[in-house]
């Protein structure tokens, strides 16, 4: 049996655009009615109208904490127009979560954008940080009183990687030299943000905020102990996982560090040129190891070597998100303990962990890959939009509430 402290931060994620629907101002509805990616959000979960019945789902699974986001394009649909109906909105959200007890970790920006903001360039535009910049204002204006953690940004890496260099997402590019733009950009932003939010507390003499980013982090592991191989491992640890945080790190920037940890990356260069060393992977099926129903293989051991070199920063340390998506709950909760295992693990060798948030609390709208991967604690009927809640939840919610956990469960 592990122990974890007793004031250990428990719980799950969610995004708005993926669980709210109807978000009709943002870039990716634009891109979906396009007839891009798997199929349209459309309602999602109808988690905009059913806040309360699902926050009252994770405060009976003994959760003590909820990560969610903030919709920039219902905020501000428009250039300079804010919308006190929306910002009310997220205070009543806020507000709920306080009534059940439940820790309000918010994120400014998870993916999305407003129409308005992708039809004039988007983060590639150097006006972009300004743009931001307002909006954080706004929104901590509205819900600072409510709110002691906050993320700027939700895994930012990801984002330029996937819409600027891949081009599977809105605005669908495929330039490095634009993905190198769009990353600055977003990391200048979270610092700018970083200081706005913290001289507004100070002046309005609330405690301190804690502010940080989702940082999404990878184990790059080399298929075959090669040269090359090793080689191709430094780099992509050091760009992928270590080199935004230094920037953030430098620029004093981060009062904690938010995890977001799913799988391993067998690495594999098959010649000495930058594209292979940077991103070829093992096609043969090397080291084989469980997967989730998208294939990203489940390898634990990789968040436990993450944490320990996160001490370098000397910072807390929170998983803001891992997961897994499949149809086998017994899978589910194996992939939950031995993860919860790792982090044991790592806070006996000295890493600053004080939280774990699953994701996600329900099945969502997985961005283009539709709605077929079941991420959820919570089972969603997107006919009916009923709840049923997994027996992994369950077990998880006995976790939470005793903060121990048997680690012969597998």
């Amino acid at each position: 049996m592990i122990e974890f402290p007793k004031d250990f931060l428990w719980g799950a994620a969610t995004s708005a655009y993926q669980v709210e629907g109807e978000n009709s101002n943002s870039d990716w509805w634009e891109w979906e009615k396009r007839g891009r990616g798997k199929e349209p959000s459309g309602q999602a979960c109808r988690h905009y109208e059913l806040y309360k019945e699902d926050f009252d789902l994770a405060k009976s699974l003994n959760h003590n904490t909820h990560r969610l986001s903030v919709e920039w394009s219902r905020i501000e649909p428009q250039e300079g127009v804010f919308s006190d109906k929306e910002l009310a909105h997220y205070q009543q959200v806020l507000t709920a979560l306080r009534e059940r007890n439940l820790k309000p970790l918010v994120t400014l920006h998870h993916f999305t954008n407003p129409v308005w903001f992708s039809r004039i360039g988007g983060w590639e535009n150097k006006r972009s940080i300004d743009y931001f910049l307002r909006y954080t204002k706004r929104v901590v204006e509205a819900l600072g009183n409510q709110v002691e953690y906050w993320m700027t940004i939700n895994e930012p890496l990801v984002y330029a990687y996937h819409a600027y260099i891949l081009g599977v997402w809105p605005p669908e590019k495929k330039s490095v030299f634009a993905a190198r733009r769009v990353s600055r950009n977003l990391a200048r932003s979270h610092i700018a943000s970083y200081r706005l939010i913290h001289r507004f507390y100070k002046d309005k003499g609330y405690p301190a905020p804690k502010v940080s980013i989702a940082k999404n982090m990878q184990a790059f592991v080399a298929c075959q102990d090669t040269l090359r191989n090793r080689l191709a491992v430094g780099l992509r640890d050091r760009g992928f996982n270590f080199d935004f945080l230094n920037c953030l790190a430098r620029n004093r920037s981060l009062d904690y560090i938010g995890v977001n940890y799913y799988s391993r990356n067998l690495v594999e260069a098959l010649n000495w040129g930058v594209r292979s060393l940077c991103v070829d992977t093992c096609q043969k099926n090397h080291r084989p190891l469980k997967k989730n129903s998208l294939g990203w293989d489940i390898y634990p051991e990789g968040l436990y070597q993450l944490l320990v070199k996160l001490k370098r920063y000397n910072l807390p340390i929170i998983v803001s998100e891992n997961g897994i998506c499949t149809e086998d709950d017994e899978l589910r909760w194996e992939y939950i303990s031995s993860h919860l295992l790792a982090i044991h693990r790592a806070m006996q060798e000295g890493s600053q962990v004080k939280g774990y948030l699953y994701w996600s609390l329900l099945d969502n709208y997985e961005w283009d890959k539709g709605f077929t991967p079941r991420f959820g604690l919570v089972e969603v009927d997107y006919n009916s939009f009923t709840r049923r809640t997994r027996e992994s939840a369950r077990k998880f919610a006995q976790v939470c509430k005793s903060a121990r956990l048997d680690n012969g469960i597998h």
